[in-house]
């Protein structure tokens, strides 16, 4: 009676299992050596133009060409487009027309940081800052205290490029925001914990000691000697820093967590863990059935706005252009492709029990997660995946053995948040969200799972290789 029982709920129910009941011993090893690639990458990449160049690097090694706007490409081709630095499609041509659609990736390699504003260095009390303004959805009050690096490019006077790194090195400096001791936090600790920290308290010490070479008097010896440093060292004057794109980000480096190693500690793995997880399938690519494009954007963190984004119209002026290119109109093109918008989802961490509804939640080592709709309350800002096109997905992961399973981002009237999603539908492209769980997202240094990382890189192979 009790084996029909069971059975019968085997048969009926359906239940997600822990991904290391199921994988393979063969898997585990690769599972190890991926993630191994995958914390290198994360250290290498903390900004957009990093990653730029990372997967530039990457697909220039595997014959990869610069993309040309009139050249006609054949099936197997493999080229790269590049726009303005800081967002990137890698493109493999395939045996089918172009009418029949494409297989799309698209992931995002903006992650939550710290600005500087356009003149940011002043002295006060004899100590130099930066005046910063943060970027994305973070916890401004998760950000002081942390040992910080300095990443970015300046626009010389002369109209030369500087790419500056100071404080990845054991032995930079790094910079620095300050808190303030328990003993005098009395007042702060009232606030609540959204205005504890305010965006104009973030406020970078870059030093402390003034400028004595030389008999100079006055104030902002302190700031002189912060330029001072800058020009001997990279020839920059002040004014300079007006024309130039600097961000702080998390002197910290990629670690293991946890005694058995199961789980990933870094910086910016929302979203660069689909960024790096979709580009190494792509890389593996021969020639695909579907014409094959991975996409990694810039500006999801802010709304993906500006030209760099995808609520501009740079993915449909390339598909454009590549329909002409191959005799196909480009709203067929569109009508009939299918995209898998590569974003992570919240993990159930049971700490923060209470905003998370369990049923509904993905948790760290299930899985791929396939995320039906994002927005809020109301599915507000969502494109919502219809369910023929959840069927073809989930159809496909389960024919290549991809341990997946379903999330959302919390309680329906707790909070919500966004993908790159409804920008590539509004082109009429069916459209879901895969990615991994992540525990703290958005800190300056979130977890995942390895199991979970290599199970998602396995879930984009079988995509773009249908």
């Amino acid at each position: 009676m009790a084996k029909g029982k069971n059975s019968l709920k085997d048969k009926l129910l359906y239940s997600q299992k822990h991904i290391e009941k199921i994988i393979t011993k063969d898997q585990k090893n690769k599972c190890q050596k991926f993630s191994e690639g995958y914390k290198e990458f994360l250290k290498i990449c903390k900004t957009e133009r990093e990653c730029v160049e990372f997967i530039k690097e990457k697909a220039e090694k595997l014959g990869f060409k610069e993309y040309e706007l009139n050249k006609k490409y054949k099936a197997g081709d493999k080229v790269y487009y590049i726009n303005k630095s800081k967002a990137m499609f890698v493109l493999t041509i395939g045996k089918k027309s172009l009418a029949k659609g494409l297989n799309i990736v698209a992931s995002h390699i903006d992650s939550p940081r710290i600005d500087l504003k356009a003149k940011p260095l002043y002295e006060d009390s004899e100590i130099a800052y930066f005046k910063t303004n943060y970027y994305g959805g973070l916890r401004k009050y998760q950000w002081p205290t942390l040992p910080l690096a300095l990443h970015g490019r300046i626009m010389k006077k002369d109209g030369q490029e500087l790419d500056i790194c100071i404080g990845e090195k054991e032995d930079d400096p790094v910079f620095y925001i300050t808190d303030l001791l328990p003993h005098l936090a009395d007042e702060q600790a009232q606030r609540p914990l959204s205005r504890a920290i305010s965006g104009e308290d973030l406020n970078l010490i870059v030093g402390s000691l003034p400028y004595c070479e030389e008999d100079i008097d006055g104030a902002n010896l302190v700031k002189l000697n912060i330029m001072k440093i800058l020009n001997d060292k990279y020839g920059v004057v002040e004014k300079d820093l007006i024309n130039a794109e600097l961000s702080l980000v998390p002197a910290l480096l990629p670690r293991d967590v946890g005694l058995d190693r199961g789980l990933i500690g870094a910086y910016g793995q929302d979203d660069r863990v689909c960024a790096y997880a979709s580009l190494m399938a792509h890389l593996e690519l021969k020639t695909p059935n579907y014409t094959t494009i991975t996409m990694f954007a810039d500006k999801e963190e802010v709304g993906s706005e500006g030209n760099t984004g995808l609520n501009s119209l740079i993915l449909e002026y390339f598909v454009q252009n590549l329909a002409q290119q191959q005799g196909a109109n480009y709203r067929e093109v569109l009508a009939n492709s299918k995209c898998l918008s590569a974003d992570v989802n919240a993990a159930f961490d049971p700490s923060w029990a209470g905003v998370f509804e369990r049923q509904n939640t993905a948790r760290v080592n299930y899985g791929a997660v396939v995320t039906k709709y994002t927005g809020s309350r109301g599915k507000s800002g969502t494109s919502d995946a219809s369910a023929e096109f959840m069927y073809e997905i989930t159809s496909l992961l389960d024919k290549n053995d991809v341990i997946w399973q379903t999330g959302m981002l919390g309680k329906v009237d707790t909070g919500g948040g966004g993908t790159v999603a409804k920008y590539i539908a509004k082109l009429n492209v069916d459209v879901v969200d895969v990615g991994v769980p992540v525990l703290s997202m958005h800190a300056p240094y979130e977890l995942t799972s390895k199991l979970d990382v290599f199970m998602l890189n396995k879930a984009f192979k079988a995509f773009i290789n249908r």
